[in-house]
């Protein structure tokens, strides 16, 4: 994986090998913590998402509420992550946990990069049919 970050004077932006462009870090874009965050999040719903293939069709929402907590002290590394995942549709509940622990186990590499370098990661499973 390869790309670039650029300074452009109120803020940055992050270019892809593949050409896609981003901000970072200005008025209206995350700062490289809450990006890193995000993305925790991002790849563990993908797999959820992912994971349910064809039943993906019956969910009316997937997304996941987050909570972190930072040290104090510079560096201020995430200490701890919470994930809420809010999944509503007619998937089974069963299923849904069992993709989360595996995302979480096996799948997710933003959030297991996380976890090996000591962050506590909970999570809770906020379901309707």
């Amino acid at each position: 994986m390869q790309g670039s970050v650029s300074w452009k004077g109120d803020g940055f932006e992050g270019q892809t090998s593949s050409g896609k462009s981003f901000p970072i870090y200005n008025e209206e874009a995350p700062s490289p913590m809450e990006m890193v965050l995000h993305a925790h999040a991002t790849c563990s719903l993908i797999d959820v998402v992912g994971g349910l293939k064809e039943r993906k069709e019956n969910l009316t929402e997937a997304r996941v509420e987050i909570e972190s907590t930072r040290a104090v002290q510079s560096p201020r590394v995430f200490e701890k992550i919470h994930f809420i995942y809010v999944i509503r549709g007619d998937v089974p509940e069963s299923l849904v946990k069992r993709i989360i622990h595996h995302s979480h186990d096996k799948l997710c590499s933003v959030g297991i990069m996380l976890t090996r370098g000591g962050v506590e990661l909970t999570w809770e499973l906020d379901y309707q049919k």
